[in-house]
């Protein structure tokens, strides 16, 4: 059953120092904008309702989110983070907590959030702060008798305040009992002409609720993106995290700064991962494979004892136990490898199915096809699969042998056991364990000479 939460992400910022026309929320982080990590943080917790205001951009934020569970509510004009969370009131239950979230901020872990959530439930406000040595930029939380008070925002802050180093991350949890009657009472007299959050703050303490803080377990959870450098920046640390958990799993790596997880790995026992790697969506690695260098894996399957040599493109397939694929071998999407198939260097397979045991080493396209067991396909063969309009499907039975420089032009057939004499084009199914060859006739032109350039006059 849900928690009686619901979320609010605020997402409406132009990002101007991104330098860029995408809205801000919408850049990339290890291959998800910085709104789908919050969306995917906040959908752990299960909460009733999320809702993500959103602004600038037009719809280009609704278009990319389009999740029906999520409720999106335009801000216009934006005039502050208080206005923003007002627009969301009428989506929200009037007897749950509310937890802000940033569209900018996506490392903010659940395990952070449900502890801030804990301190709320009760009835509290609940601030997620930070302590920092250097807090330009942020505002300060405000204490009297280690009570909070207020959160005074920078450009209003007096000399004193500013010598504060607890400051505010923005993220916090608020019974909306409370909430809509604080924003409705909030005034835009400050520098910026705004209607801030955090000024809500100061109207818990005037009415007697507690303010109670919860600290991140780690800095980066709460770093937000304002430029270029800073998801730059933001990237590495991800990355850092994910090297060090699969460290902690016992994967090894050959240099844990040169790896890219964009998505899910999942790992067994005594997996090797070499140098710039990159893992794109959901990637299982079953036991003792190994991952040479400069490769990529998409949405990739990979079972035990595999090793997939260096600058191999993998995606969307399923590889079979003790493979050998590559090195520069590419694996398109809709192929399965059943065990002990070997693809060698630039070999490239699409939206096909290669049995036990079967090779295809060397130079080699294999397009909508299905490949029986212990087949060995020759260099340079290619099935020829598309007519120009429609594709047609190759189907090459067990233990085939198909000789080097043949093109397989489907729909065809090879039956089991044939042979395919190097050289040729099959355009007609072939019988099983028969010798089927097509070849012009070799001759020899006696006395032929080659011809010479003109000598210039």
């Amino acid at each position: 059953m849900p928690l009686p939460i619901d979320i609010v992400i605020l997402a409406a910022g132009k990002g101007s120092r991104m330098n860029s026309d995408r809205p801000k929320v919408l850049h990339e982080l290890a291959g998800r904008s910085l709104l789908q990590h919050a969306l995917n943080t906040s959908r752990t917790l299960d909460p009733a309702k999320i809702c993500v205001i959103y602004g600038h951009g037009g719809d280009a934020v609704p278009r990319a989110v389009a999740q029906a569970e999520v409720q999106m509510v335009l801000q216009e004009p934006q005039l502050g983070t208080g206005h923003a969370v007002r627009q969301a009131m009428p989506y929200l239950n009037a007897d749950h907590v509310t937890l802000v979230l940033y569209g900018d901020v996506p490392l903010i872990r659940a395990e952070t959030l449900l502890s801030l959530l804990q301190m709320a439930l009760p009835g509290n406000v609940a601030l997620l702060t930070m302590v920092m040595n250097e807090p330009k930029g942020y505002g300060r939380i405000v204490r009297k008798n280690g009570k909070v008070m207020s959160i005074v925002e920078e450009k209003d802050a007096t000399p004193d305040e500013r010598a504060i180093h607890e400051v505010n991350t923005g993220i916090m949890a608020v019974p909306n009992q409370y909430l809509s009657a604080w924003l409705a009472a909030l005034k835009n007299d400050n520098s910026q002409g705004e209607y801030y959050l955090t000024d809500i703050i100061a109207l818990a303490v005037g009415q007697g609720v507690e303010i109670a803080t919860v600290q991140p377990a780690h800095h980066w959870e709460v770093l937000g993106v304002n430029s270029k450098s800073q998801l730059a920046h933001l990237e590495r640390l991800y990355q850092h995290e994910q090297a060090q958990n699969l460290l902690e799993q016992g994967v090894t790596l050959i240099d844990p700064k040169r790896i890219d997880v964009r998505g899910e790995l999942s790992c067994g026992r005594d997996v090797q991962i070499d140098v710039n790697c990159v893992f794109e969506g959901h990637v299982v690695l079953g036991n003792g494979v190994r991952v040479g260098a400069n490769c990529v894996l998409r949405e990739v399957a990979v079972a035990a004892g595999t090793r997939i040599e260096p600058f191999s493109l993998l995606e969307q397939a399923e590889i079979g136990a003790d493979c050998r694929i590559g090195p520069y071998a590419r694996i398109r999407p809709g192929t399965r490898l059943a065990d002990e198939v070997h693809i060698g260097n630039f070999v490239e397979l699409k939206n096909s199915q290669v049995g036990y045991n079967s090779k295809i080493n060397h130079l080699s396209y294999v397009g909508d096809a299905t490949v029986g067991a212990k087949v060995n396909i020759g260099a340079g063969t290619i099935t020829c699969n598309y007519d120009g309009a429609n594709k047609h499907r190759t189907v090459i039975e067990d233990e085939a042998f198909i000789g080097s420089n043949t093109q397989l032009v489907a729909p065809v057939t090879v039956g089991k056991g044939a042979t395919i004499g190097a050289g040729s084009t099959i355009t007609k199914d072939t019988p099983s364990g028969e010798l089927s060859l097509s070849r012009a006739r070799q001759i020899t032109i006696a006395g032929w000479k080659r011809p010479v350039k003109k000598t210039r006059e």
